[in-house]
C-alpha cells in the first residue's frame, strides 16, 4: 500500500514539473482536507466569515476584489441571510464607482431574490436616488446624459422599478412625476402628460399633485405650439392654468402660471392674426376683418392687437 501511495505522489510530482508553471500556480495541497484547493476559488467555512472577509476589500475600496468575494459567498451559501447582504454590497461597490445603472440592477436582485431582506426599504431609496442622478446627468442640471447609463430611456426603467417595488411608498409619487419630467424634456409632450396624470389619479393626496397639475397645463402649452392654426390645445392649456391659479392661489407656481397664461394668450392672438392675414391675402376682406376686430377686442395689450389695428387701417385706406 505504501508503495502505491509513494508511486502516486511521484507521479503527481512529475506531472506538476512537466506542466507549464502557471497551470498549477494557484493550486495547493491542504493536509486538513486532503484535497488540492485553489485559493482563488476558495471560500471561508461559514457565510459569516466570508462576509467579514469580503467587506475588508470594500472598506479599502478594492471594489473588483470585493465583488469577487461577495459573489463567492452568494454561490456557496445562496440561502443564507449573508447572501442578501453580499448582493446589497455588490450594489454599493458599483454605486461607489459611479456605475449607477449596474448598481440599480444589483440592488434589484436583493428585492427579487431576497424579498424578506432587511435592506429592501433602503434598496428602494437607493434606486430612487440613482434615478435622480441619472435624470440630472450626474450633477449636470437640466441635461440628460445617456452615456453614463448606456441607454436613452433607462432612467424610466429605474423610476418604474421604484414604483413597482413600493407602489405606496414615499418614493412612488415623485418617481412617477419624474418620469413625466424626463419625457417632457424629450419633447414627448403627450406621453409626459399621461405620466403626470398618473400622479394626480394614483396619488391624489400626495404633495406632488400640485406640481403635476401645473406640468399637465405646461405640456398642453408646449403641444399648442405644434399646430399653428388649431388653437384648441392652447385654449385648453389656458383654462388648465386658470384652474390651477384658482386651486392654488398662494402657490409659488401661481405667478409662473399667470406668466404662462399671458404667453399663451399672446400666442393665440398671433395665430388668429395669421388666419386674418391668410384671408386678407385671399382678398376675403370681410373674413379678415372679423379676425382683426376679434383680436383687438379679446386680446388687448398683446403685440398682435397693435398689428391687427394697422391691418384694419390699411384695408380701410384701400377702399377709399
Amino acid at each position: 500500500m505504501k508503495k502505491i501511495v509513494l508511486s502516486f505522489l511521484i507521479f503527481c510530482s512529475i506531472l506538476i514539473l512537466s506542466c507549464p508553471r502557471n497551470s498549477f500556480a494557484f493550486w495547493m495541497w491542504t493536509p486538513e482536507t486532503n484535497k488540492w484547493v485553489n485559493p482563488k476559488y476558495d471560500v471561508k467555512e461559514t457565510p459569516e466569515e466570508q462576509l467579514i472577509f469580503s467587506k475588508q476589500f470594500y472598506d479599502t475600496k478594492d471594489y473588483k476584489k470585493a465583488v469577487t468575494e461577495f459573489e463567492k459567498l452568494i454561490r456557496s451559501y445562496p440561502k443564507s441571510k449573508e447572501a442578501a447582504e453580499a448582493q446589497f454590497y455588490i450594489g454599493l461597490c458599483f454605486e461607489d464607482q459611479g456605475r449607477v445603472y449596474e448598481a440599480y440592477k444589483a440592488y434589484q436582485k436583493v428585492v427579487e431574490k431576497y424579498p424578506f431582506s432587511e435592506r429592501s426599504s433602503e434598496v428602494v431609496d437607493r434606486q430612487y436616488k440613482i434615478g435622480e442622478r441619472m435624470l440630472e446627468g450626474e450633477g449636470k442640471k437640466g441635461k440628460f446624459v445617456s452615456t453614463i447609463v448606456g441607454g436613452e430611456y433607462e432612467v424610466i426603467d429605474v423610476f418604474r422599478t421604484v414604483i413597482k417595488n413600493a407602489p405606496y411608498g414615499k418614493n412612488a409619487a415623485p418617481a412617477q412625476y419624474k418620469i413625466g419630467l424626463y419625457l417632457k424634456e424629450k419633447k414627448m409632450y403627450q406621453e409626459a402628460r399621461d405620466e403626470f396624470e398618473k400622479v394626480v389619479n394614483d396619488y391624489p393626496t400626495s404633495e406632488w399633485v400640485k406640481a403635476a397639475t401645473y406640468q399637465i397645463a405646461l405640456t398642453d402649452a408646449h403641444r399648442s405650439s405644434e399646430a399653428q392654426y388649431d388653437q384648441k390645445v392652447t385654449q385648453v392649456a389656458v383654462e388648465e392654468l386658470k384652474e390651477f391659479t384658482k386651486a392654488y392661489p398662494d402657490a409659488e407656481l401661481s405667478q409662473k402660471a399667470q406668466d404662462e397664461i399671458q404667453g399663451l394668450r399672446n400666442k393665440e392672438a398671433e395665430n388668429n392674426f395669421l388666419v386674418g392675414r391668410f384671408y386678407e391675402k385671399q382678398k376675403k376682406y370681410e373674413s379678415a376683418k372679423i379676425y382683426y376686430e376679434m383680436i383687438i377686442r379679446d386680446f388687448q395689450g398683446s403685440p398682435s392687437a397693435g398689428k391687427a389695428k394697422e391691418r384694419l387701417q390699411m384695408m380701410e385706406s384701400k377702399k377709399k
